[in-house]
């Protein structure tokens, strides 16, 4: 089987709950009213056409944060709670996708690459749809997996299944 079209193994939705909870919990919400969030590079049409219909597709509120206005504006970038959740659509291809060791969860029919990074936040990437997608989730909202619920519903209505061309 190729690894490009099974790209990491996927846990159930269980796998990140467990993944979470060692993660201080915080019924914080930042207070920002704008996020900084770079627009991943110019992704080809079709992917920027896909990544436009998911931010028409995208929650007002995800883990009970409200939606942020980023800066720059853009139809490929999308924040929650300030910058404490948020969204590039369109990327390139993340280099973990090829490790056939790498964890990954299934949300609501959408698989997702789960990485922990070195500062305690957490990305999930789309896998296995015409466009990639990454969420970074900083550690103290990190330990609501409903997040992905919200997110995965407008991944699914708005980025067909399929191996990106990117």
């Amino acid at each position: 089987m190729s690894l490009h079209r099974r790209p990491f193994r996927v846990r159930p939705m269980s796998a990140v709950l467990a993944a979470m909870a060692f993660v201080a919990l915080s019924a914080c919400s930042p207070g920002d009213s704008e996020a900084r969030v770079d627009p991943p590079p110019t992704p080809p049409a079709e992917v920027a056409g896909l990544c436009a219909a998911l931010h028409g597709e995208l929650p007002e509120t995800v883990a009970g944060l409200a939606r942020t206005r980023t800066e720059p504006e853009s139809a490929l970038t999308a924040a929650w709670g300030g910058s404490a959740i948020v969204l590039r659509c369109g990327i390139p291809k993340p280099p973990a996708m090829a490790d056939p060791k790498q964890e990954g969860v299934n949300v609501n029919g959408v698989a997702w690459l789960l990485e922990k990074l070195d500062n305690g936040d957490f990305r999930f990437t789309t896998g296995l749809r015409r466009a990639y997608t990454e969420v970074l989730v900083d550690k103290e909202h990190a330990t609501d997996a409903g997040m992905l619920v919200g997110l995965s519903t407008a991944v699914a209505k708005a980025v067909p299944e399929g191996v990106s061309s990117y």
